[in-house]
């Protein structure tokens, strides 16, 4: 069947099924949902029959979707045929493909990172290969999708390419067979000093509670572990379950972790611990930061509420909404909040309030009015309504718009191609450090290099400016104005100075990434890392951990 015929039965079926449901919604109370879909069937039918320029029908129905759950909240979403492949990686982790990022410079598309033990690290491909053909065919002007489409595939199937070289410029003829790449949800484990484990969790993705269990396990099999940093500093969440089986490794079997309450009575559920633990003891320091959302909350905030853990960083999140895929034909799902969480305590962290809107559509944090106490198994004050407020504040590292927007252009990638060009022997995970030198390398490199840069203050103290003449009082304070302008000094070389320590560690993880992969990127970024030492000294610290643990409150806000 050719794809007009396909569109055309689609079509039909649609109509027919729409027409259905308003002749049965006619005869019950939910008529309104008849009434309204007969709506939709209508305007559907006549825009495709009517509209003066030819239209898409797959497009109308994504717009009508997008319309339909744009005052939902941001997790409902209509997923079509095509975009299900990049949803099972999300919520998966695994396809079939060579296993690297890529990125584009210039006509070309290049490896970005290939990950460590699959086929394209097998092959020899290092960052900074450029890929010219892909099976015969030269891939000049082709975007990275293009690239990625190419390149993924079913598993055991061929790709072709040829490369030319990062280091010796030759062109090489390489041929992969495509493998089931998992992208492991704990890339990285180890001990920060003699006996103070470190598990970094990244995503709740399919089996990362069985990734989790193993880098317990191997910790523990040192004989030396006596306490434990678990990261979920910018971990956005995934799947509940998974988040379920962690916690089950740290607190007695049939604990009350999780439940769910939802519209519709079926999808309530309480979850419970289903297996022995493997340790109920071990001292636990959780850091959470505003990137640390939904099942990454279900795991801090539950071991907060049962004080299996102190929890150090920053608020978290506040996603305390479920999600469920339902079918919709042809492949195609809806991704639907479902119900609400609720961890141990009993509270909900959902921070917004996606039910009530403001009038000109705009959503609201919970109110403070409405925040509610709820207290830990050791009676400890707690709230919901806004995240999960760690037991030990620190204040939040930022990172410089200057320095994103470097990152972002390509520069860091670019320099640190130039870099190990001139230097190529590998460098030290834990020594390695860009000397004066070699930031004076940077400098040079980005002396001709466009970055569209103007710092908040900049800007702000313009729009005083401009108020301050518009009010009449631009006589009065335009001398402050100039001497503050004079300090502000926003051009590149300025920015380049400012912020140097940023830029040279960007760098210095752009460099190690080529010889250690992303492992030792995280192994060379912990020693530096003030809050993964503030937890090291807390755990060294057995009477100021039991405290929090046995009598210290949250803050409200």
């Amino acid at each position: 069947m050719n794809t007009a015929r396909k569109k055309k039965y689609a079509l039909v079926t649609l109509l027919c099924a729409v027409a259905s449901l308003f002749f049965v919604a006619a005869k019950n109370p939910d008529f309104p949902i008849g009434r309204n879909a007969e709506i939709l069937l209508n305007l559907f039918r006549d825009i495709n029959l009517f509209y003066v320029d030819k239209v898409d029908p797959d497009e109308l129905l994504q717009n009508a979707a997008a319309g339909m759950t744009l005052n939902l909240d941001p997790y409902t979403e209509y997923i079509p045929e095509k975009e299900m492949d990049n949803f099972e990686i999300m919520t998966t982790g695994k396809y079939g493909g060579i296993g690297s990022l890529i990125r584009k410079k210039g006509d070309y598309v290049l490896i970005a990172q290939p990950y460590k033990g699959f086929p394209a690290d097998r092959a020899g491909l290092q960052i900074g290969d450029k890929i010219v053909e892909i099976n015969g065919k030269s891939a000049k002007g082709y975007t990275p999708d293009t690239v990625s489409l190419l390149l993924k595939g079913d598993p055991g199937t061929n790709v072709r390419l040829k490369v030319e070289k990062f280091f010796t410029g030759q062109l090489e003829d390489v041929t992969l067979k495509r493998e089931r790449i998992v992208i492991s949800g704990v890339p990285y484990y180890g001990f920060v000093n003699d006996s103070i484990g470190y598990i970094q969790h990244s995503d709740f993705t399919e089996d990362c509670s069985t990734d989790m269990r193993r880098a317990l396990m191997e910790l523990k099999k040192e004989g030396k572990l006596k306490g434990l940093i678990l990261d979920y500093r910018d971990n956005g969440g995934g799947i509940l379950q998974e988040a379920v089986k962690i916690l089950s490794l740290f607190v007695p079997k049939g604990t009350e972790v999780v439940s769910m309450k939802g519209k519709r009575k079926e999808m309530d559920a309480t979850f419970r611990t289903e297996t022995a633990p493997v340790d109920t003891e071990l001292p636990i320091v959780v850091l959470t930061n505003s990137g640390s959302a939904s099942a990454a909350e279900i795991v801090s905030g539950s071991l907060q509420d049962l004080d299996r853990a102190v929890l150090l960083g920053q608020r978290t999140f506040g996603k305390g909404l479920v999600q469920s895929t339902r079918p919709v034909g042809y492949n195609s799902y809806l991704k639907i909040t479902t119900a609400k969480y609720y961890i141990p305590s009993g509270r909900c962290i959902q921070a917004i309030d996606y039910a009530h809107r403001n009038e000109d559509g705009s959503v609201s944090f919970v109110p403070d009015s409405l925040i509610r106490e709820f207290t830990t198994r050791n009676g400890r004050k707690v709230y919901d309504g806004g995240g999960i407020m760690p037991d030990v504040k620190l204040p939040a590292e930022y990172a410089s718009r200057f320095a994103l927007i470097t990152y972002a252009k390509g520069y860091i990638d670019d320099f640190g191609d130039q870099y190990c060009k001139r230097h190529p022997e590998p460098v030290d995970v834990y020594n390695f450090q860009l000397d004066d030198a070699g930031y004076a390398e940077f400098v040079d490199f980005m002396a001709d290099k466009d970055v569209d840069f103007e710092s908040d203050t900049k800007a702000a103290l313009q729009t005083l400016r401009e108020k301050a003449m518009r009010e009449r009082y631009i006589d009065r304070i335009d001398t402050q104005l100039k001497e503050i302008e004079k300090g502000l000094q926003d051009d590149k070389e300025s920015n380049l100075k400012l912020y140097r320590d940023e830029l040279s560690r960007l760098i210095e993880d752009n460099i190690i990434l080529r010889y250690h992969y992303q492992q030792g990127v995280t192994a060379h970024k912990l020693q530096q890392d003030q809050e993964v030492a503030e937890a090291v000294k807390l755990l060294g610290d057995k009477a100021r951990y039991q405290q929090i643990i046995s009598s210290q409150d949250t803050d409200r806000k």
